[in-house]
């Protein structure tokens, strides 16, 4: 399956296995190269899958009554002390 085919669950799966690869140590300079560029084009694919979700997350809101749209803050969801 080309990099382009891979969903996001894909893409993460992917990267773990690259970083396992990475922090194996049995890969030479070169290959360790190799496999960092390959885990580099993944997190951006991770990172474009994400944005495009975002976009249409805020095309749904937007469509079904004017919703405001506000940044995640992860302060608000963490629980109390």
């Amino acid at each position: 399956m080309a990099d382009a085919d891979l969903g996001f669950d894909q893409v993460i799966g992917r990267l773990r296995e690259v970083v396992q690869r990475l922090e194996s140590g049995e890969l030479t300079l070169e290959q360790s190269l190799d496999v960092y560029e390959e885990g580099v084009q993944l997190a951006r694919k991770g990172q474009h899958l994400l944005a495009t979700a975002e976009k249409r997350v805020e095309i749904l809101v937007s469509a079904s009554g004017g919703v405001e749209v506000a940044p995640f803050d992860p302060k608000s969801t963490e629980p109390g002390p």
